[in-house]
């Protein structure tokens, strides 16, 4: 029980880390570890969600807070924004949307982090975000916790359903973020004064 409880810690620190660092495929981890749980107790896998979704909602708080403190530097600075409009489309988007936008931000692969900074930047405060994050990072966390399991339900030996949830993962990853590439940025006609 003691090496469980320790595996999971790990799990919760590497998924705070990529929240933060979002070179970390946090997404396969908790697919990997689901998968690993579902062929050791599936009881288990009610831990592997919790922890997911505890170190998705702890990265995200801490980078709420960066991007609130310095957002609009950071996003010019990375380049996250394309031009101002983007920025104030999303903002409007984020007001308009609240807890919906921050569920579906979660779920699409590189759009946590722009409806973040849009949330930071559209003056979201603190304690509505640290709310309205929880059931985004659990549900984030549940979906790709189910990933590991079908991996476990269709292959016998856990390093096989391991392998295969991660890989799944990476693929599907890969197609959404190549799809949301393609997708052409709306024209709006220019304001008149």
């Amino acid at each position: 029980m003691t090496a469980a409880l320790g595996t999971l810690a790990w799990l919760t620190l590497v998924v705070m880390f990529g929240a933060v660092v979002p070179v970390v495929p946090t997404g396969a981890a908790v697919s990997g570890a689901a998968a690993l749980a579902a062929h050791q107790d599936p009881v288990t896998v009610l831990l592997v969600v919790l922890a997911g979704a505890l170190g998705a909602y702890l990265g995200d708080l801490v980078v709420f807070a960066v991007l609130g403190w310095g957002g609009e530097r950071i996003a010019r600075r990375l380049r996250w924004l394309r031009g101002p409009q983007r920025l104030d489309r999303l903002s409007a988007r984020v007001r308009e949307g609240g807890v919906p936008m921050l569920l579906v931000s979660r779920l699409v692969p590189g759009g946590r982090l722009p409806v973040l900074l849009a949330a930071a930047m559209a003056g979201m405060n603190w304690r509505r975000f640290a709310v309205a994050n929880l059931p985004a990072t659990l549900l984030w966390s549940v979906v790709y916790a189910m990933i590991g399991v079908l991996g476990r339900a269709i292959f016998p030996e856990p390093w096989q359903s391991v392998l295969a949830a991660i890989v799944l993962v990476l693929l599907v990853t890969q197609v959404l973020s190549r799809l949301g590439r393609r997708r052409p940025e709306p024209v709006h006609p220019p304001a008149t004064p």
